[in-house]
């Protein structure tokens, strides 16, 4: 039946079994528990756990190994101009030529070290990318709740699964309120799949799809609650075997990537022509064919910035890293250049722009009475005051009738003052528990539910109370008001039930936009016999207060050009008095209700959408709307979202934003970017640091390009000129390992200009090399041609070529590179501005490529494979002045 693996545990020999899917599927739940020896209701020991745990693993997938590193080492030779280079080596040494051979040979080494190691750190930042987000979950042990990773479940675990869950393991259901899954990753059927608990007939379960009582490892919980207990994890679920196929895939390129691909192509292209023209001219003009194949072979490696590619993902990627810590995670790394693009921001209001800490601050009972009330947070500490008067209990009927209503109608607990549950209904129970009735809700039997959608805007509960279960059910219900006042007749006065009239409706209206302008969240509470016969109770005021600095994030970006728009299913009232107060809505602005969203089609709305800064009433599925009218007006949008209908929109915007804390698992798969403490400043910071990374990426464009440029046209001026070559190919490759290595790197790591902010968003159709930059490579590369060829010129009035004098041109050459890569730190500052040791892995750099250039001059061994001399210090000297003065 299942398969028992026996563990030899000292005396007794325990049984761990697994279970497969598919027998799981057909067998009853009683009997999958006790295969599993599990208690379904509370959960196995902590003892049990850390046995079983020693047997199965954890709950995750061990990515396969990766080729050994002496691999990837060999594999960089394989590069067509690396082997050229061999090549030459070879032929060095049958014309017995050894001394080349070995440069050529230790040079080629240099190179293709650098090589590895940068390829080695871009993959292993890759990788660190991949284990940000950790799947977690809910699971029952030793009787209690808890919170955990998804990798601590074992076989035989009970775990909850409520609404947007991922499901963290395979389970066998043993409990399911109307529960549906969406089972596209593994199955790619995207309609939802419904569950139930029934043992299933072993003929129909075949495949996956149609075992309709597990839920797989993997998959999305789209509505509905759950339990279920743990048949499978790891390797052993069905998850497992699609994983093994994933890794096959490989992650899209960015944009900017393939440009740079493209860019890297054109400019080998245009090398290698230059370079043939190189020999040829060099032959004709009679120099020695074998000097000119290897200083060829040497420039095409150093001209060809084969670095780029790789230098723009490392980038990207530490970049990503830096995110993290400002709390937010990047998940795709194209969004990186997005986001420096991004020009409209829709951000849902609740937790993201406010703190999403509800407290009741205000009761309106139906009668007309106006409860205050203190305290702060999901505790006891506070008080229900009445005209002066501290109300407790049943002191007041008005009152606890409504702090009644909020607290059966509600799924959220408060433990050791702190919530599990939804932040609205986590300030109904704080409120109950002032008023010392949090008791009531367990003297209510609950029959039947009507869980809260955002699209209905309300949530009602059928009981029967404990103690009189032969009585008839009563409904609580509670939500927004235009929704609880469609299902009320009557109204609580007194004591009295009375007939609910227009002019009442009117009062509550009143109060309610009272409220609402206050920047208070209004509830309305009814209970009665059932639903469309019930009894209004009256309304409660909650308080979400503005998270600290976003008003001052929302300043700097409407300053900077980026256009934020709010987006809450709050009353009008409401939205526009928290939209104001961020700084979101002037005089001009205009709000629009989700109501006339669909009234609207996406070309009338796209008309209007650049004026408006509220949507209120609004509900997931308007999102969608509002992107494409945005989009379809030319901006980028960036999206905020947590609900499970979030996702949708999520995926269509430019970029999609999760919420770490209470966005649910199905939205943060299909956001490209997560913010782990919910914050919209955190917005902020990864727009900042996405237009800092282009700029670093733009800079050390700028430096490789120039000095792969001035290394051609040195050469080529110096053959069309007939000079003897000014540098030899070790030199040259030498120039290339700094042009591709740390110098380089270093440019990449380059802190962000605290003035980029400011400055407005890209657009997204312009490429990295704009007419400006060009020019300014240009004049790089200019500067170290003249420069070089000047000193080169100075040393050859003599008319003979000595290795001094190349060691000097190729020294000088170094120098200028030098104060290139230093000129190329920012695009419109100068070092001293930015301040010179401002980027302290630059410094490093810099100074270990100029000890590295000494010793090639100065270090005997070195000295042979560069073929350098070394230089007086007057020689050194005249140097450095030239440079200076370039």
């Amino acid at each position: 039946v299942a398969r028992f693996q026996k563990i030899p545990n000292g005396e007794n020999e325990t049984m761990i079994p697994v279970l497969t899917s598919k027998k799981a599927s057909e067998l009853p739940v009683s009997e999958v528990a006790s295969i599993l020896q599990a208690d379904l209701q509370n959960g196995l020991n902590k003892c049990e756990v850390s046995h079983r745990r020693a047997f199965h693993g954890w709950n995750e997938f061990d990515i396969s190994e990766d080729e050994p590193l002496w691999k990837k080492y060999i594999s960089q030779f394989k590069n067509p101009l690396i082997m050229l280079l061999l090549a030459s080596a070879v032929i060095s040494v049958l014309m017995h030529q050894f001394d080349d051979a070995v440069s050529i040979t230790v040079a080629i080494l240099i190179v293709v070290t650098v090589a590895f190691v940068q390829e080695y750190r871009s993959e292993k930042s890759l990788e660190e990318l991949s284990k940000l987000v950790p799947p977690e979950c809910h699971c029952v042990r030793e009787g209690k709740l808890e919170h955990t990773l998804a990798r601590d479940l074992v076989p035989g675990d009970t775990v909850c699964l409520s609404v947007g869950d991922r499901v963290p393991a395979d389970l066998r259901l043993f409990e399911a309120v109307d529960l549906s899954i969406d089972e596209s990753s593994l199955t790619g059927e995207t309609t939802p799949c419904s569950k139930v608990t029934a043992p299933q007939p072993a003929a129909t379960n075949g495949d996956l799809a149609s075992r309709s009582n597990i839920a797989f490892m993997g998959t999305l919980v789209r509505c509905g609650k759950a339990k279920g207990v743990v048949i499978g994890t790891g390797e052993n679920s069905e998850f497992g075997e699609v994983f093994k196929m994933m890794q096959a895939e490989e992650a899209p390129k960015t944009p900017l990537q393939k440009s740079m691909d493209l860019l890297g192509k054109q400019l080998s292209f245009y090398s290698f022509g230059i370079i043939g023209i190189i020999m040829l001219v060099g032959w004709l003009l009679g120099k020695d064919i074998l000097e000119m194949f290897t200083i060829s072979v040497s420039l095409a490696v150093a001209a060809i910035p084969e670095g780029l590619p790789i230098v723009v993902t490392v980038t990207l990627a530490l970049g990503v890293m830096r995110m993290v810590k400002k709390r937010a995670i990047v998940k795709k790394l194209p969004i990186v250049e997005t986001l420096g693009c991004c020009n409209v921001i829709c951000s849902d209001k609740t937790g993201t722009l406010t703190k999403n800490e509800m407290t009741v601050t205000h009761i309106f009972t139906s009668d007309g009475l106006h409860a205050e009330v203190t305290g702060v947070g999901y505790n006891p500490f506070g008080e229900v005051i009445v005209d002066g008067d501290v109300v407790h209990g049943f002191y007041n009927p008005a009152v606890s009738r409504i702090v009644e209503a909020g607290c059966v109608c509600n799924d959220a607990v408060i433990r050791n003052n702190t919530l599990m549950g939804k932040p609205t209904e986590g300030a109904l129970i704080a409120l109950a528990m002032k008023m010392g009735l949090d008791g009531l809700q367990q003297d209510y039997i609950r029959k039947a539910e009507y869980p809260f959608s955002s699209e209905q805007k309300w949530m009602a509960v059928k009981c029967v109370h404990r103690t009189q279960q032969d009585r008839p059910e009563i409904c609580f219900m509670k939500g927004a008001y235009e929704q609880v006042i469609k299902y009320c007749t009557t109204y609580q006065s007194k004591g009295q039930t009375l007939t609910l009239t227009q002019q009442q409706r009117d009062v509550y209206q009143q109060e309610k936009a009272r409220m609402g302008s206050a920047g208070l969240r209004v509830l309305a509470l009814a209970s009665g016999p059932e639903l469309g016969q019930l009894t209004f109770l009256g309304l409660v005021g909650i308080i979400d207060p503005p998270r600290t600095g976003v008003k001052e994030a929302v300043t700097t970006l409407i300053a900077s050009g980026v256009s934020i728009k709010m987006i809450t299913g709050d009353s009008q009232e409401t939205a526009v008095a928290i939209a104001s107060r961020l700084g979101l809505y002037s005089k001009t602005s205009q709000s629009v209700s989700g109501e006339e969203i669909d009234a609207m089609d996406v070309q009338q709305l796209s008309q209007i959408v650049p004026k408006v800064a509220v949507f209120y009433r609004a509900s997931p599925r308007h999102k969608m709307k509002i992107i494409k009218s945005l989009q379809k007006n030319g901006s980028v949008v960036a999206m905020t979202g947590d609900g499970v209908n979030d996702a949708v929109a999520l995926k269509a915007a430019d970029i999609g934003v999760a919420m770490g804390q209470t966005g649910t698992d199905v939205c943060k798969e299909a956001a490209d970017m997560i913010l782990v403490d919910d914050d919209f400043q955190t917005i902020m910071s990864a727009i900042e640091e996405g237009k800092g990374i282009y700029n670093n990426i733009k800079n050390f464009v700028r430096f490789q390009l120039s000095t792969s440029i001035a290394a051609l046209t040195l050469i080529s001026l110096a053959t069309l000129m007939n000079f003897p070559n000014p540098l030899n190919a070790m030199q040259i490759l030498w120039i290339n390992i700094i042009m591709d290595g740390p110098p380089a790197q270093s440019l990449g790591v380059e802190p962000v200009d605290k003035d980029v902010i400011r400055k407005p968003p890209r657009n997204w159709k312009d490429s990295i090399l704009t007419k400006n930059l060009i020019l300014k490579i240009l004049v790089s590369s200019i500067i170290i041609v003249c420069g070089t060829l000047f000193v080169f010129w100075r040393e050859l009035r003599d008319n003979v070529i000595t290795p001094r004098d190349t060691t000097m041109t190729f020294t000088c050459f170094v120098f200028f590179d030098m104060f290139n890569a230093l000129s190329s730190r920012s695009q419109t500052k100068s070092v001293f501005e930015i301040g010179l040791c401002s980027n302290k892995m630059f410094c490093y750099a810099v100074l270990g490529s100029i000890m590295g250039q000494l010793l090639v001059i100065y270090f005997p061994p070195l000295q042979k494979v560069f073929q350098t001399e070394s230089l007086s210090i007057l020689g050194l000297a005249l140097g450095e002045e030239w440079t200076a003065a370039g």
